[in-house]
Parts: C-alpha cells; sequence; structure tokens
C-alpha cells in the first residue's frame, strides 16, 4: 500500500511539471511572434526612412549645387558691374576734358560774336536808311506783282474752266444718248416679254383645253380636280407677270425724271458757259491796263536797282577798310591764345598724374574688395555645410529617441522661412556684437569688413574733387577751386596719397 501510494505521487508531480512546461513554451512562443512583428515593423520604418533620407539628400545636393551656380552667377555680375562703373568714370574724366575745350571754344564764339554785332550795328546803321526806300519801292512793286499772280492764275483758271465746259457738254450728250439708248431697249424688251407672254398663255391654254377634252373623256371624275389646279397655277403665273410689268413702269418713270434732270442741268450750264465768256472778255481789257502799268514800274525799277548797288560798292569799301583793322587785332588775339594754350597744357600733365594716381588707388581697392567677398563665399558655404550636418544629426538622434526633434530648418533662401540658415548669415553683417571704444580688426567678420572697405570707398569718392581749368579770357590766369575745408591743389593730393595708404592698411588686415 505504500509503494502504491509512493507511485501515484509521484505521477501526479509527472503530469504537474508537463503542464508547466507546455505553458512556458506557449508564452515564449507569443513572444518571439510579437518580437518578429516588431522588428517587421521597426525594418519598414527603418527603410521609409532611409528613402526619404536618401530623397533629402539628393535634394540637398540639388539645392546646394543650385546655389553654388547662383553665388556664381552673382560674382559674374558684380565684376562686370566694377568693369562697367571704372569704364564710366574714365568716359567721365575724358567728357570733363571735352567740355573744358568746347567751354573755351564757347567762350572765342562770343567775343567773335560780340564783335561781328558790333559791326552788324554799324552797318545796319548805315543800311536803315537804303531799306526805308527800299521797302517803298518794294511795296508798290508787291502789289503789282499781286495784281499779275492774279491775271496769271486767271489764265490758269481760264483754260482749266473751258476744259471743264466741255467735259460737261461732253457728258451730257454722252448722257442723253445712254438714256435714249437704255429707254429704248427696255422699251423693246417690254414688248418682246408681254408678246412672249400672251403667246405662252395661248399656247398653255389650247393645250389645257385639248388635254381637258382628253381626260374628260377618258376620267370624268377627276377632271374638276384637275381643272382647279391649273387655274391656281395659271393665276400664280399671271400674277408674276404683272408684278414684272409694274416693275418695268417704274423703272421707265424713273429713267424720265432722269432725263428730265439732266436737261434741267444742261441749261445750268449752258447759262455758266455764257456768264465766263462775258466774264472773260472784262478781264482782258483789265490784263491789257496792268501790262502797260507793269511797263512802267520796270522802267522805275531798273533805276532804284542801279542806285541801290552803288550804294552796295560804297559800303563794301568801308568794310573791306574795317576788316583790315580787324586782322591786326586777331593776330594779336592769338598770340595771347597761345600762351594761354601752353598754360592750359602744363594743367593737363597735372591733372593726368592724379587720375593716374587713383585709378591705382582703385584697382587695389577692388583687388581687396574681391579678395574679402571670396572669403565671404568661402565661409557662408563652410557654415551651411556645418549647420546641414549638425541638424542631419539631431534628426537621427531624435529618430533613435535619444532626444526631441529640433525645429525644421531650411538651407535655401527663402524669404517665408522662419528658420534658415540665411537668417544667421544675414546675422553676421550687423554690428551688435561689437563694443564701443576701439575695436580689433580680427574682431569683425568678413561682411563687416566688406562693410568697412565699402565705406572707405565711399569715403575716397566723397573727397574727390574735380580739376577745372578755367583760362580767363582776359588775364590768362589758371585757377584750381578749393574744397569745402578751404584747401588747394597741393591738399588734394595730400588726401589722395593718405587715403590711398587707409585703403592698402585695411586690406592688408582683412587678408
Amino acid at each position: 500500500a505504500l509503494a502504491g501510494s509512493k507511485d501515484s505521487k509521484k505521477k501526479k508531480k509527472k503530469g504537474l511539471s508537463k503542464g508547466a512546461k507546455a505553458e512556458s513554451k506557449v508564452a515564449k512562443e507569443s513572444e518571439a511572434e510579437r518580437a518578429k512583428a516588431s522588428a517587421a515593423l521597426w525594418e519598414a520604418r527603418l527603410e521609409v526612412t532611409e528613402i526619404s533620407r536618401s530623397e533629402y539628400r539628393e535634394a540637398a545636393r540639388v539645392l546646394a549645387r543650385n546655389n553654388e551656380e547662383l553665388t556664381w552667377q552673382q560674382h559674374c555680375l558684380e565684376k562686370d558691374t566694377v568693369e562697367v562703373i571704372s569704364f564710366l568714370k574714365k568716359q567721365d574724366v575724358e567728357k570733363e576734358e571735352q567740355i573744358a575745350k568746347l567751354k573755351q571754344q564757347i567762350a572765342d564764339l562770343k567775343q567773335q560774336a560780340q564783335e561781328e554785332n558790333e559791326k552788324a550795328e554799324h552797318y545796319s546803321a548805315q543800311l536803315k536808311d537804303l531799306e526805308e526806300k527800299f521797302s517803298k519801292k518794294a511795296r508798290e512793286i508787291g502789289l503789282i506783282q499781286l495784281e499779275l499772280k492774279t491775271i496769271k492764275e486767271f489764265r490758269k483758271k481760264k483754260a482749266h474752266m473751258e476744259k471743264e465746259l466741255e467735259d460737261i457738254k461732253e457728258n451730257m450728250r454722252i448722257s442723253n444718248r445712254e438714256h435714249q439708248e437704255t429707254l429704248g431697249r427696255l422699251e423693246n424688251r417690254f414688248i418682246e416679254e408681254k408678246q412672249l407672254l400672251e403667246r405662252e398663255a395661248e399656247k398653255k391654254i389650247v393645250m389645257l383645253a385639248e388635254r381637258a377634252h382628253h381626260e374628260a373623256i377618258v376620267q370624268l371624275d377627276s377632271t374638276g380636280r384637275a381643272v382647279f389646279k391649273e387655274n391656281v397655277r395659271l393665276q400664280e403665273a399671271l400674277a408674276y407677270h404683272l408684278k414684272e410689268t409694274e416693275e418695268l413702269k417704274k423703272v421707265k418713270q424713273q429713267l424720265e425724271e432722269d432725263k428730265a434732270f439732266l436737261l434741267q442741268e444742261k441749261e445750268t450750264n449752258e447759262t455758266l458757259v455764257q456768264e465766263k465768256v462775258r466774264q472773260v472778255t472784262l478781264q482782258k481789257a483789265q490784263i491789257q491796263a496792268l501790262q502797260h502799268k507793269v511797263e512802267r514800274l520796270e522802267m522805275a525799277l531798273g533805276h532804284m536797282t542801279q542806285e541801290f548797288e552803288t550804294e552796295i560798292q560804297k559800303t563794301r569799301h568801308h568794310a573791306l577798310v574795317q576788316n583790315q583793322a580787324g586782322m591786326v587785332e586777331i593776330n594779336k588775339l592769338q598770340q595771347l591764345l597761345e600762351m594761354k594754350d601752353r598754360e592750359m597744357n602744363r594743367v593737363k600733365k597735372l591733372a593726368k598724374n592724379i587720375l593716374d594716381e587713383r585709378s591705382e588707388v582703385e584697382s587695389f581697392f577692388l583687388e581687396a574688395l574681391d579678395q574679402v567677398k571670396r572669403e565671404i563665399v568661402s565661409s557662408r558655404k563652410c557654415y551651411k555645410q556645418v549647420a546641414q550636418v549638425a541638424y542631419q544629426k539631431k534628426m537621427m538622434e531624435a529618430f533613435a529617441g535619444k532626444e526631441e526633434y529640433p525645429k525644421i530648418r531650411t538651407f535655401n533662401s527663402n524669404a517665408h522661412s522662419t528658420n534658415s540658415v540665411y537668417r544667421d548669415l544675414q546675422e553676421a553683417e550687423k554690428w551688435t556684437n561689437i563694443q564701443q571704444g576701439k575695436v580689433d580688426i580680427g574682431q569683425l567678420t568678413w561682411e563687416q569688413k566688406e562693410c568697412v572697405l565699402r565705406l572707405l570707398f565711399a569715403r575716397m569718392n566723397g573727397r574727390e574733387r574735380r580739376l577745372i581749368v578755367d583760362i580767363s579770357s582776359a588775364r590768362g590766369v589758371c585757377l584750381f577751386p578749393v574744397n569745402q575745408k578751404g584747401n588747394g591743389f597741393d591738399e588734394l593730393i595730400t588726401e589722395s596719397w593718405s587715403l590711398k595708404l587707409e585703403i592698402e592698411l585695411m586690406s592688408r588686415v582683412a587678408k
């Protein structure tokens, strides 16, 4: 009995251990399935993330390439702008030289014009009396010429009017002949059509009578209907012919009215022809009287012409004497002008030296600006790359769950972006980080250095003063204008050299 109880206890323990093992096996299988599902889910997420990451990298590379192209285009445009500005400044200098020459020429021309005006006033006083005499005779000659012009115009109009009258008569004859021919044709056509209609009507009546007789014999029932239809058709044909007859009558009446109008116009034209013939007769008499008057005036004009030529010869002799005196004065002025030209050449050499020195300063300054721009482009490109790498690193850490996702940041120049890398680049141009007092040039950013160089260039352009050469026609003195501080030509040269040294020092520090 004890052995049997022991065996039963052992069997119970074995059954319990087998059930626990089965439950643990089921639990492990469910955990493995959940792990597989979670792994598949994370693999899908990882694949989607890798795809979006590759697309983002490709878009970033395209944007970087576009940005580099735009930067290069901007650099080329700035370079072209600088070249155009230098070329325009060179043209301004040449134009200023031309303006100075033209001013001198204008002064000489004004002096010559003044002398000529004085001579003209002297001559005008002498010619005034002759002009008064000549004006009286000219008025008389003008009246005669006006009358002659009227006569010539009438002669021209006479032939034209006669030709118009002949044309009107010829047109009237042609119109009458055409009217008669048209009227005859219409009457003949009306009679022929009337006769034709009558013959056709008679033929149709005979044919209808014969047809009615035969049909009456064959079909007496349909006789009334056929006769009615034929009567209706004949009535329509008769109405059409009557309407055409009325239209022909209207055309005939219109032609008769046109004929009456043409006859009336013919009578009016004949009356006008008679009136024009009477006017021509009167004008012929007036022409003969005016011709006699013209002959008398031509004789008087010949005498006046001889007197006027005598006065002109006297005036020419007097003008020749005055011209000889003027030539002596001109020789003196030419000698004075040669002295002024020598003085002008000396001033031009000085101005050329100043312009050459300034061109050297400008070229040196432009090279410094170009180098600073290249440094700005390089530093911005490096900053963008570093910022992009840091942003991608934060996104990967946030994706891994180590920290929160950062704010969305753009790496292109979008005006509507609230967190763009270009805003950081714009902050480099501000002066908020500079304290008052002495500032070391090494503490400035490349954008601030560029601003300083541009301010120096603006200062140089502000200090530049034009060299104006004014050769006085009375004294022959070369004058240099002073600037706002009262400095003269020597002070201008000193300022240009000091400004050149400042720019050279600033560009070396920037490098």
